[in-house]
């Protein structure tokens, strides 16, 4: 137990020192008439965060605190999402071959985790098979693309990622499954040592390097602890579905309204919020508190309850935001 206690604060330390490093030679992002910040600021500060949660796999290896195929999962595949992620904060790579880095990403992890053969649903185990394995790359791309989405303003992702962490690490204790719980505490701890640089106002940006890194981490501890007898694959998504709603229902509408979907652009809720003169801050704030919200959800009610009561209430949350500021 003293190890988990000291795992997050170790990360954050380390996260912290390294984004300093890597402010020194991070190349700016230029705003746009489609940016949500108006001044010029480094990018890819996420690569501090990817190299503190790789080094922490190694050191709970090592400590005999992670998994090994977990750890390889998570390590081999997040470093392929990672550099192509760097890549494309430093020039730009087109959208097919990121899919295609990403896609070989997942299907190596999801050999090492052995697939996904069975999903909870509720008191019900509902067995997939061999289709399983493409139901769990197909979630761990959209997992990987809607953090990327959803990275647009200070501190979103970096307190997204503390939120569902620390709450996953929360379950995943309850649930007596330590193996994952120091995974959930390493990515909080990093994210939050990262954050420090990210908070309102930015000095540093997570970049493609860091939110698809956050994304492909989330859903591959997702489907590792559906299988270990942790928190399942739904109560995951309860933890996360600011982002997964706000995503899937900005994402839908581009496609009906015909858009150009590798086109940037400001139509996300969170968007929309500070296009309607809501500061940065108070806005991933917000979020935060819907989080907790949602992580009493995920504690309190069973599962597929939990989930209708989140959609429920990040939809509420939505269509007001649409009041406001129509996308």
């Amino acid at each position: 137990m003293p190890l988990l206690a000291i795992l997050p604060v170790a990360a954050a330390v380390v996260a912290w020192w390294l984004t300093r490093q890597v402010l020194r030679h991070a190349p700016l992002d230029h705003p746009t008439t489609r940016s949500s910040h108006s001044q010029p600021t480094p990018r890819g500060g996420g690569l501090a965060l990817v190299g503190t949660t790789l080094l922490g796999l190694v050191a709970g290896v090592a400590l005999g605190v992670v998994e090994p195929a977990l750890a390889l999962a998570l390590g081999g595949g997040g470093t392929v999402v990672a550099a192509v992620g760097w890549w494309d904060d430093r020039t730009s790579v087109p959208p097919r071959l990121r899919l295609a880095a990403q896609t070989v990403a997942a299907i190596w992890a999801l050999c090492w985790l052995g697939g996904l053969p069975v999903v909870a649903l509720g008191t019900h185990r509902v067995a997939l098979g061999l289709p399983g394995a493409l139901v769990g790359v197909a979630g761990i791309l959209w997992a990987i693309n809607l953090f990327n989405f959803m990275d647009g303003i200070d501190g979103i992702a970096g307190g997204e990622a503390v939120s569902v962490g620390g709450g996953g690490a929360l379950l995943l204790s309850m649930a007596g499954v330590p193996g994952g719980t120091a995974v959930a505490l390493l990515l909080a701890g990093a994210s939050l040592g990262f954050l420090a640089w990210n908070w309102a106002p930015a000095r540093i940006f997570v970049g493609d390097v860091g939110s698809g890194f956050l994304g492909f981490a989330f859903a591959v501890l997702a489907i590792w602890s559906e299988d270990r007898g942790g928190p399942s694959i739904v109560v995951w998504a309860v933890l996360a579905m600011v982002f997964v709603l706000d995503a899937t229902l900005t994402l839908v509408r581009r496609v009906l309204r015909r858009e150009q979907l590798t086109q940037a652009h400001r139509h996300h809720a969170y968007q929309r919020l500070v296009q309607a003169g809501w500061p940065h801050r108070t806005v991933t704030l917000a979020v935060l508190g819907i989080n907790l919200v949602l992580l009493g959800m995920a504690y309190q009610l069973p599962p597929l309850l939990a989930l209708a009561a989140s959609v429920v209430l990040c939809g509420v949350a939505y269509l007001l935001v649409e009041r406001v500021r129509p996308m």
